[in-house]
């Protein structure tokens, strides 16, 4: 599903258009790219559920939990990371489900291994 300015707006509390506007300009919420050659406009951007979700964080950020401005780019780059390095984890975690039971035995045993040396997650 996609939304418009407007209807972000609509959907979240305590938002205001420019608000909006003026995290696109940042570059803070990515909305669907224009056609090729058009400039982006946050007035006609269309928002999907990633922006959606990432608009509600940003209030919550600013609004809710009072943290400035300058935090704001090194926090997204931390979920972006994060979030980026759980889907590495997840196709990496598809592709050893999808091995012979022996070969995921031995990448089990491999992983155990590599913690137990690992002195930041050896217990």
């Amino acid at each position: 599903m996609r939304w418009s300015a407007r209807e972000i707006v609509a959907r979240v509390g305590g938002l205001s258009l420019s608000e909006l506007h003026l995290w696109v300009r940042e570059g803070w919420v990515a909305p669907a790219t224009p056609p090729q050659g058009e400039t982006p406009d946050p007035a006609s951007a269309l928002f999907d559920e990633t922006d959606l979700a990432r608009v509600r964080l940003l209030r919550e950020l600013q609004q809710d939990l009072a943290i400035g401005r300058e935090a704001i780019p090194i926090i997204l780059s931390l979920m972006d990371q994060l979030y980026g390095l759980r889907r590495e984890l997840r196709t990496l975690s598809e592709a050893v489900a999808g091995q012979p039971p022996a070969v995921r035995e031995a990448i089990l045993r491999a992983c155990a291994r590599a913690r137990a040396q690992d002195p930041d997650t050896a217990q």
